[in-house]
């Protein structure tokens, strides 16, 4: 199983100025409507087809979100993307709407 972090771990660490790199997990259409800073689009769906030439390191941190507790797309593609071998898969498990509801910022693509 993959650990979680925290919205408070990744303010801290994007304040700090390391990389992360965030994979929305859901549908496009939701990920069009705006999507944590810097992320890509991988439907859990996928990720064994689109991880390789959208996550080219896999030592990086990176961090699958959908849109809350309730949604299991976050789980699904990072326990799929440690079957791949990436390393350090973390699980943002509150999600799109926890990051909004503290008042963070979305970005459109």
């Amino acid at each position: 199983m993959t650990a979680k972090i925290t919205r408070d771990q990744l303010i801290e660490r994007l304040a700090s100025g390391h990389p992360v790199q965030f994979v929305e997990t859901l549908r496009a259409e939701h990920f069009a409507q705006g999507h944590l800073p810097g992320a890509v689009h991988i439907h859990f769906e996928e990720v064994e087809e689109r991880a390789p030439q959208v996550l080219t390191d896999k030592d990086a941190l990176i961090v699958t979100y959908c849109s809350n507790t309730v949604c299991q797309n976050s789980r699904i593609a990072a326990e799929k993307l440690a079957k791949l071998g990436y390393a350090n898969v973390r699980r943002y498990e509150e999600g799109k709407q926890d990051w909004q509801e503290a008042g963070l910022a979305l970005s459109a693509p």
